[in-house]
């Protein structure tokens, strides 16, 4: 799950401008790219397969920390985006913060930036289903649809399955559990052939 990219904001709820010091032209870029995925975040779900599933439970407590990107959907909001990660820290209140990373262009190259915000959806039990708000006072959708028991790797989609994101909390992912995932992946109705991979550097 991942999108990079914020501004300040006035409300009290929205995310903290990032670190001074970055490009201008970066913050500006991402902060555009991120309110366009938040809008199209609003769409509705694919009717000609059955609706995405999300794993059963999530215990938040363990899902916090820091998840590296393994591979994800390409998308133009993430494009030259190497060494991804996303961090999430709970806030007082019981919010989740986002803290989205990546390396443009090459894992030498400059960190751009973004601070969001989650929460749980309301209505679902699971945990599994979170609303994600760069720009207020839009939210997108982060859908945990498939997670290790360890929490060691996670799956994070989208219900019209425009966008997915493979994580783990190390640089690499084995191959047996690549391979699985990409199995339980496809059965949801996503088209694994169009997963590209993240590069990370060496653990």
């Amino acid at each position: 799950m991942d999108g990079p990219g914020s501004t300040p904001y006035r409300d009290p709820m929205s995310p903290r401008p990032a670190a001074r010091g970055r490009s201008p032209v970066l913050r500006a870029v991402w902060s555009v790219t991120l309110a366009a995925l938040l809008l199209e975040g609003c769409a509705s779900a694919r009717e000609d397969i059955p609706p995405l599933q999300v794993v059963p439970h999530v215990d938040l407590s363990r899902y916090l920390g820091t998840w590296y990107e393994i591979a994800s959907y390409p998308n133009w909001f993430q494009r030259g985006c190497t060494g991804t990660t996303a961090t999430y820290s709970l806030r007082p209140g019981g919010a989740i913060e986002v803290d989205n990373r990546c390396l443009k262009g090459s894992l030498d190259g400059e960190e751009a930036r973004s601070i969001g915000v989650a929460w749980p959806v309301k209505d679902d039990p699971s945990g599994a289903k979170l609303e994600v708000q760069f720009f207020w006072p839009f939210r997108g959708d982060y859908w945990i649809i498939e997670l290790d028991p360890d929490y060691q790797w996670a799956v994070v989609g989208h219900p019209t399955r425009e966008y997915l994101w493979l994580l783990s909390r190390k640089p690499t992912l084995d191959a047996a559990t690549s391979a699985e995932l990409m199995r339980r992946i496809a059965a949801q109705g996503y088209d694994v052939s169009l997963l590209k991979r993240t590069p990370q550097r060496a653990p």
